[in-house]
C-alpha cells in the first residue's frame, strides 16, 4: 500500500509540473511584463520553450510505442518470437539488427517496445540490438539525414552503416555478459487496472496496455526532457568549437553533446548539420549515431525498467564502441 502511494504522490507531482511548464509557456511573455517576476532571467523562460519543445517532439513516438507494445502484448504469442528469429544466437543478432527497416521506431518509444518482446521471449542480447539500431536504421530517419545533409548525402549512408556495426558489436558483447541472465526489472505497477474484459476481447486488452504503458513512460520522458532542457539552455556551446576540428577529440565531444541534447532521431540530423562548418564530419557521424542510441531520456527509461548492471553496460560500453567505430570509419573513408 505504502509503495502505491508514493508512486501516486510522484506521479501527480509529475503531472503537475508538467501542467506548470504549460502554463508558462502560453502566457511567458505576460509573466515577464510583471513587475513581480521581471526580474527572473530569461534562461529560465528558456528551460520551459525547450522542455515543451522535446515533449511535443517525442510525445508522437511514445505513443506510437506504447500501442506498438500493447499489440505485442494482446496479439504476438511466445511461440511466435521463438519462429520469427534464428536458433543460432549469433545469427539471431544480424535480423535484429535491420528490424528497423521495417518498425520505424525512434528512441523515445523503442524501450516499452523492447521490454514486451523480451517479456514474451525475445534473448535479451537480441532485444538490445533491435533497441540501438532501430531508431537509426529506419527509413524516416534516413530520409531525415538525407535531407539535411544534401551537400553530402553519403553521410545518410555511413550513418546507417556505422550504426548496424555498432549495434552488432555491442549486441555480442551484451550477449558475452548476460548470456541467458533476465535483464527486466520486476516491476509493480500500482495503477495497473483491473482486466474486467474478457479474454477474447483483443482491441480493449490492447486499449488497457497502451494506456499503463504510456501513464508509465510519460513520467520518465518528462524528467528526462527536464534534464536535458536544462543542459541546453545553461551550457555553454561556445566552449565546444575550439575542440571541433580536432580528429580524435571531436566525435567524443559531440557524443557528449547528442546525450545531453537528447533530441529524436527523427530531427537529429537538422541539428548535426548545423555543426558542419565547425566539427568535422567523423564527429557529427558520432553525434548521429550516438544520440539516437543513449541520450538522457532514454538513460532513466533504462534505468526504469532494466537492471542496473545492464544498464551502467551500456553506458560504458556504448559510448567506446561508438567512438572506435567512428574514428575506423573516417580513417578509411572520410
Amino acid at each position: 500500500m505504502l509503495v502505491i502511494i508514493k508512486r501516486m504522490i510522484r506521479d501527480w507531482t509529475i503531472f503537475l509540473l508538467f501542467c506548470l511548464f504549460v502554463v508558462l509557456f502560453l502566457f511567458a511573455e505576460e509573466i515577464r511584463n510583471n513587475s513581480i517576476f521581471n526580474r527572473i532571467p530569461s534562461s529560465f523562460f528558456n528551460v520551459n520553450t525547450i522542455f515543451l519543445s522535446i515533449i511535443l517532439e517525442a510525445i508522437p513516438f511514445i505513443l506510437l510505442g506504447v500501442f506498438v507494445s500493447a499489440i505485442i502484448q494482446s496479439f504476438v504469442s511466445e511461440n511466435t518470437i521463438q519462429k520469427l528469429l534464428p536458433r543460432n544466437a549469433y545469427l539471431a543478432i544480424f535480423p535484429a539488427a535491420l528490424l528497423g527497416i521495417i518498425f520505424p521506431i525512434c528512441e523515445c518509444a523503442i524501450i516499452p517496445v523492447i521490454r514486451r518482446l523480451i517479456k514474451k521471449g525475445m534473448p535479451s542480447h537480441v532485444g538490445v540490438v533491435f533497441m540501438l539500431s532501430a531508431p537509426i536504421i529506419n527509413p524516416v530517419v534516413y530520409a531525415s539525414t538525407y535531407f539535411a545533409f544534401k551537400s553530402t548525402p553519403y553521410i545518410a549512408n555511413a550513418r546507417m552503416l556505422v550504426g548496424f556495426i555498432s549495434s552488432i558489436v555491442i549486441g555480442l558483447i551484451i550477449f558475452r555478459f548476460f548470456k541467458g541472465e533476465n535483464i527486466l526489472k520486476d516491476r509493480i505497477d500500482g495503477h495497473r487496472h483491473p482486466h474486467h474484459h474478457s479474454e477474447g476481447n483483443k482491441f480493449f486488452e490492447t486499449l488497457y496496455h497502451a494506456s499503463d504503458e504510456l501513464f508509465d513512460t510519460g513520467k520518465y520522458l518528462f524528467i528526462g526532457a527536464f534534464l536535458a532542457s536544462l543542459f541546453q539552455a545553461f551550457f555553454d556551446r561556445n566552449a565546444l568549437l575550439s575542440l571541433g576540428t580536432n580528429t580524435a577529440l571531436a566525435p567524443g565531444v559531440m557524443m557528449g553533446f547528442a546525450y545531453v541534447l537528447s533530441v529524436c532521431s527523427s530531427a537529429d540530423a537538422f541539428v548535426a548539420s548545423s555543426f558542419g562548418s565547425t566539427f568535422t564530419e567523423g564527429a557529427l557521424l558520432a553525434f548521429l549515431v550516438f544520440g539516437p542510441m543513449i541520450d538522457i531520456k532514454n538513460t532513466l527509461m533504462l534505468f526504469a525498467y532494466f537492471k542496473k548492471k545492464l544498464v551502467v553496460t551500456l553506458l560504458l560500453v556504448t559510448p567506446v564502441t561508438v567512438y572506435i567505430t567512428v574514428l575506423i570509419f573516417q580513417m578509411i573513408f572520410l
